[in-house]
C-alpha cells in the first residue's frame, strides 16, 4: 500500500470552485484530458513543469517526450503543470492553494523531483512563479529535505549560470541520452528508503548533470534516436486549442548545416534521421491514438531528410483520403521543392516561407548560408504559376557581418532593396518578419557583440517605413526583448540576481507582450549599466566564457575556426558521413545516420475514401457535460468530438473546399461553467455506421466529464431537405442547485443569463428542445422530431 498521508492533493472543482469562472480560460487549470497517464500510487513522484501558459506548454515536443517516456517506467508517476496566468496566480494565493499537477492534483511541493524544461530564456520568470506559487523556496540554497529536487533541462541550459541560484541540478543535453536510466536509479534509492540528500548526490554524480561547484558536465546525446522502436509522444490530448494544435513526429534530430548564428544547429549535432517505417508508425499513432488530422514532420531542416519525397508520397497516399494533412515547417531554400509543397498542400494549402536572414550574397557566406535573390525569385515565380499568392520572409539585423567584400553597406537598406526587387520581378506582396540577432553560447558567434536597442529600433523603423506603404506586411520583434534575451543567454550568476529582483518586483510571463513589464526591466538595466554593457560587448576568443564548463562534445578550436571562416566570408560544407571538416562531435558511437528506405510499398497504402453520393447517413446523439468538462468552450467541445471520432475510426463526412471540416453540429453553445445533462449533437458519416456501433466506439475516446447518452441513426433520402439542429431549436430547460426547472426559449436565453447576474455556478442545462412539427411553439425531443421528419 502506498503512503499518501503526507502528500497534499488539490481538486480544483472542490478547492477553487466558482473562483475558476473568474479567470480567463479555466480549462487550462482543471486537467481531465483524454490520455492522462500520471498515477497517484507510485514510489517516485515527478512532475514536468513548463514555465509558460498551458497552450504553449502542451505544444512543446520535449514535454510530451518526457511525459510519455517517464510514465512508462514502473513505479514512476510523472504529472504536468504550467505557469499560471496572473489572474489564476492571484486566485491560488487568495485561497491558500498551492500550484498542483493537472493529472493527479499533487502539490508541486510534495514531489520527489520537479523537472523544468526551458526552451526560451524569457521563461525563467515563469520558473520562479511556479516555484513560488507551490510554496517552494526560490533559492536552491534555502531548500531542505522536505522539498523536491528541482532539475532543469532544455536548450537554454547550455549556459546554466543565470539559472543556477534557483535550480538544484541541470541535465545537459538530450533526455534520451541517459536521463531515463538515471530516474530508474533514483527510483531504486527511494524504494530503499533513501531521502532527498542521497538522491541529489546520485543525481549530481552523473557526467551529464551540472550543478554549482561542479567543473564539468558533458552533453548527453541520444545515440539510439534512429534505431529505437517507434513511440509517438501523443498523450495527453489537449482539451482546448493550443498554439500548435497538431500531431508532431520528429523525423530528424540535428542539422547538417552549420549556420553560424543557430544555437540548435550546433547543440543538437550530429544529424540523425529516423527510418521511414518509424515515421509512418508514429504518424499512425498520432491519428489513431491522438485523433490529429494535421501532422507536422518536424526537424531543423526537413529537406535534408533522405527520400523525403517518397515519405511524403506514401503518407499522403495512406492518409490523404481521410483528410489528414502534413506540414514541413523547416524547409531550407536550398532544399526547396514546389512539387513537394503541392503534395503537402493537397488537403490544406500551406504557405511559402523563406528564412533569408541577411540579403547580400557575401553576408550569406559569412553566416554559412546560401539564399540568393535569383533563386528566391525563380521559386516565387513558379509558385505564382501554381496558385500561390504570397510568401513570408524572415530576416535578422545585427549579425556580425564585418565582411570586407561589402564595405559600408547598411543591412536595413539591403533588406528593403531585396524585397522590393523580388516584388518587382514577381508582382507579389509579401509578409516580412525582422528580428534582432542574439548571440548564443556554443556557436561561432558566442563572442560577438550584440546590437543595442536604439540602433536596432532605428533600423527596424526604416524597414517598416519603406515596405509597409508599398503593400507589404511587416512584423518586428521588439528590440528590447532581444536585449533581454541576450542578457540572460550569455549572463552569469549576477544575472540570476537580476532575474530574482525582476520577479519580486512583479515580472511574469515575459515572453508575452501583454504581460512583460518593460518598465521594471528597464529600471533594473538603469541600475546595473555595467553588467548590461559587459554582456553586450564582444568577447575575446582567448578568455573563458561563463559556460566553459559545459562540454558539448565539439573540438575546442572548431568554433574559433568557424568564426574565422565567417570573417573571411567562407562557407563550410554540410556535415556528411565522410567528413572533410570534422567538428569533433562524431566518434565510434555517435555519427550521422540517414534514412535508407525509399520503397513506397512498405506503407501498404489504402484505397481512397469514396465521396458521398445518394442519401445522407446522420447520427443524432445526446451527451453530458459534467465535472471538469464544464470549463470547455463550445469551440473546444467541437474539437474534442472531432478528435475523439478520429480515434474511434468513425467514417466522418467532411465538407469540400480549401479546408475540409467534419460535418458535426452541436445544437446550441453552452456557456463555460454550466453543466449539462443532455446536450444534442449530430454527425454525418460517409457510409452507414449504426448508432450502437457509434456509441460503443466513441464512448472510450472521450475525456473526463463527457459521456454519451441516447443515440439514433437517421437516413436522409437523396433530395430530401437536411434540417440542421439549429433550425429546429426551440429552447432549453435549466435548473439551479436544488431549484425549480426553468424553461427558456432560445431567443430569451441571454435575458435569463442576465437575470442570474453572471452567476452560473451550480447551474445545469437539463435538456435542449426542438420545435414541435405540428406546433412550433411546443417543445419536443429532438429524437421525436427527427423520427417524424424522416419516417423512422
Amino acid at each position: 500500500m502506498y503512503d499518501t498521508k503526507q502528500i497534499r492533493y488539490i481538486d480544483p472543482l472542490q478547492d477553487l470552485g466558482k473562483g475558476l469562472l473568474q479567470v480567463e480560460k479555466p480549462s487550462r487549470y482543471v486537467g481531465g484530458e483524454y490520455g492522462c497517464l500520471a498515477k497517484i500510487e507510485a514510489d517516485l513522484r515527478l512532475l514536468i513543469a513548463f514555465p509558460d501558459l498551458y497552450e504553449i506548454g502542451m505544444s512543446n515536443q520535449a514535454l510530451r517526450i518526457l511525459y510519455n517516456r517517464l510514465n512508462q517506467l514502473a513505479g514512476v508517476s510523472c504529472d504536468r503543470a504550467f505557469a499560471p496566468a496572473p489572474d489564476f496566480e492571484q486566485l491560488l494565493r487568495s485561497q491558500g492553494i498551492p500550484l498542483y499537477g493537472l493529472d493527479t492534483g499533487i502539490s508541486l511541493a510534495d514531489l520527489d523531483l520537479l523537472l523544468f524544461t526551458l526552451g526560451y530564456e524569457l521563461g525563467i520568470t515563469g520558473v520562479l512563479t511556479m516555484l513560488d506559487a507551490a510554496g517552494i523556496p526560490l533559492r536552491a540554497s534555502a531548500r531542505t529535505e522536505t522539498h523536491p529536487i528541482v532539475i532543469m533541462g532544455g536548450p537554454c541550459v547550455s549556459n546554466p549560470l543565470p539559472y543556477a541560484p534557483f535550480i538544484d541540478a541541470f541535465w545537459i543535453g538530450e533526455a534520451e541520452g541517459g536521463f531515463f536510466n538515471l530516474v530508474q536509479a533514483l527510483l531504486g534509492l527511494k524504494k530503499a528508503g533513501y531521502g532527498r540528500a542521497a538522491l541529489l548526490e546520485r543525481l549530481c554524480a552523473h557526467p551529464s548533470v551540472w550543478t554549482q561547484g561542479k567543473n564539468r558536465a558533458k552533453r548527453a546525446v541520444d545515440r539510439a534516436f534512429s534505431f529505437r522502436e517507434a513511440a509517438a509522444a501523443v498523450f495527453p490530448v489537449p482539451n482546448m486549442k493550443v498554439v500548435q494544435h497538431h500531431g508532431a513526429v520528429e523525423i530528424m534530430r540535428g542539422c547538417p548545416h552549420g549556420c553560424r548564428f543557430c544555437h540548435a544547429g550546433y547543440w543538437y549535432r550530429p544529424m540523425r534521421q529516423k527510418s521511414a517505417e518509424a515515421v509512418h508508425a508514429e504518424v499512425a499513432a498520432c491519428i489513431t491514438q491522438g485523433g490529429y488530422r494535421e501532422i507536422s514532420l518536424t526537424s531543423l531542416s526537413s529537406g535534408d531528410y533522405q527520400y523525403l519525397d517518397h515519405l511524403v508520397d506514401a503518407l499522403h497516399t495512406a492518409y490523404g483520403p481521410d483528410h489528414v494533412s502534413f506540414q514541413l515547417p523547416s524547409l531550407r531554400v536550398s532544399t526547396f521543392s514546389l512539387p513537394l509543397l503541392e503534395k503537402i498542400a493537397a488537403v490544406r494549402k500551406s504557405g511559402l516561407t523563406f528564412a533569408v536572414e541577411t540579403p547580400v550574397d557575401a553576408w550569406q557566406f559569412s553566416i554559412n548560408k546560401e539564399v540568393s535573390q535569383d533563386t528566391v525569385v525563380a521559386i516565387v515565380q513558379e509558385a505564382k504559376k501554381r496558385g500561390w499568392r504570397g510568401a513570408k520572409f524572415y530576416f535578422m539585423i545585427g549579425l556580425p557581418l564585418e565582411n570586407p567584400q561589402v564595405p559600408e553597406a547598411q543591412e536595413e537598406v539591403e533588406i528593403v532593396n531585396f524585397i522590393l526587387e523580388i516584388a518587382r520581378r514577381t508582382g507579389m506582396h509579401f509578409t516580412i518578419n525582422v528580428g534582432t540577432f542574439v548571440p548564443k553560447p556554443h556557436t561561432p558567434y558566442q563572442w560577438a557583440a550584440q546590437m543595442d536597442e536604439a540602433t536596432a529600433r532605428t533600423k527596424l523603423d526604416y524597414i517598416r517605413s519603406i515596405l509597409k506603404p508599398r503593400g507589404h506586411k511587416v512584423g518586428m520583434q521588439d528590440p528590447f526583448i532581444s536585449v533581454l534575451e541576450g542578457l540572460i543567454s550569455r549572463g552569469d550568476e549576477q544575472v540570476g540576481d537580476l532575474i530574482e529582483e525582476a520577479y519580486r518586483s512583479g515580472c511574469r510571463l515575459d515572453a508575452w507582450n501583454e504581460h512583460i513589464r518593460q518598465d521594471i526591466w528597464r529600471g533594473l538595466f538603469e541600475a546595473h549599466p555595467a553588467l548590461i554593457q559587459e554582456i553586450q560587448r564582444p568577447k575575446s576568443p582567448d578568455l573563458p566564457l561563463p559556460w566553459h564548463g559545459i562540454e558539448m562534445g565539439m573540438a575546442s578550436n572548431h568554433l574559433k575556426k568557424e568564426l574565422f571562416q565567417s570573417e573571411t566570408g567562407t562557407c563550410t560544407p554540410p556535415c556528411k558521413e565522410k567528413c572533410t571538416n570534422p567538428c569533433g562531435i562524431c566518434d565510434k558511437d555517435t555519427g550521422i545516420i540517414k534514412n535508407t528506405i525509399h520503397d513506397d510499398t512498405v506503407f501498404h497504402p489504402k484505397a481512397p475514401s469514396k465521396t458521398q453520393e445518394g442519401p445522407t447517413w446522420r447520427i443524432l446523439f445526446a451527451f453530458t457535460k459534467q465535472g471538469k468538462a464544464i470549463f470547455h468552450s463550445h469551440l473546444a467541445l467541437v474539437e474534442i468530438f472531432t478528435m475523439a471520432m478520429t480515434r474511434a475510426g468513425i467514417p466522418v463526412l467532411y465538407s469540400q473546399g480549401f479546408n475540409p471540416q467534419p460535418k458535426l453540429e452541436i445544437a446550441a453553445p453552452l456557456s463555460v461553467g454550466i453543466s449539462a445533462e443532455a446536450e444534442i449533437a449530430a454527425m454525418d458519416t460517409r457510409s452507414f455506421f449504426s448508432a450502437q456501433a457509434f456509441k460503443h466506439a466513441l464512448s472510450t475516446q472521450l475525456p473526463e466529464g463527457i459521456t454519451l447518452g441516447k443515440t439514433m441513426h437517421i437516413l436522409i433520402p437523396w433530395g430530401a431537405k437536411k434540417r440542421s439542429l439549429a433550425s429546429l431549436l426551440w429552447g432549453y430547460s435549466y435548473q439551479a442547485q436544488k431549484g425549480n426547472i426553468d424553461s427558456v426559449k432560445a431567443g430569451d436565453e441571454q435575458k435569463y443569463r442576465l437575470c442570474r447576474e453572471g452567476d452560473f455556478w451550480g447551474l445545469q442545462r437539463r435538456a435542449v428542445w426542438a420545435k414541435g412539427l405540428k406546433d412550433p411553439q411546443s417543445p419536443e425531443s429532438y429524437f421525436t422530431v427527427y423520427r417524424e421528419l424522416y419516417g423512422i
